[in-house]
């Protein structure tokens, strides 16, 4: 039996007619072509949400950024919090301002090899095992 392009040579358009056979001719179009015009039923049906805008975007000024620090990240921090005044020793208890310093948050990720009593606006569960965290600023309190 001939094979099937043996069968139509000579034919112009191999029997699909005359744009069926070259590109994405049958289907209409590549991809979402014709979703504003002759696929727009299938767009409502099947993805509505397809074209326009959804949602919104928060203006920067009210999303809240705040600085984390992690507890193995302090002795790091020594030199830097001593030389711009936030750090003060207590005995053995390293006494450090961190609200202060600008940081918002106190994590409990890593270790520290000190006594840390620290002043911050949040800390995490995790962090306040591992350190002391006091509520009231030195600054504040005075």
């Amino acid at each position: 039996m001939p094979s099937r392009t043996k069968k139509f040579r000579g034919l112009r358009t191999h029997g699909r007619g005359i744009k069926a056979g070259r590109g994405a001719g049958k289907q209409g179009g590549r991809g979402n072509a014709g979703l504003h015009k002759y696929k727009f039923k299938s767009m409502l049906i099947y993805a509505p949400d397809h074209f326009g805008r959804h949602g919104f975007k928060r203006p920067p000024e009210i999303v809240a950024d705040p600085t984390s620090l992690n507890v193995g990240q302090l002795d790091a921090m020594i030199p830097l919090l001593e030389g711009a005044k936030f750090l003060t020793r207590d005995g053995p208890a390293l006494v450090v301002d961190l609200k202060a310093a600008g940081i918002d948050r106190l994590l409990g990720g890593g270790r520290t090899a000190h006594t840390w009593k620290i002043f911050v606006a949040h800390a995490t569960e995790h962090a306040r095992k591992k350190v002391t965290v006091l509520d009231k600023s030195p600054v504040a309190a005075g």
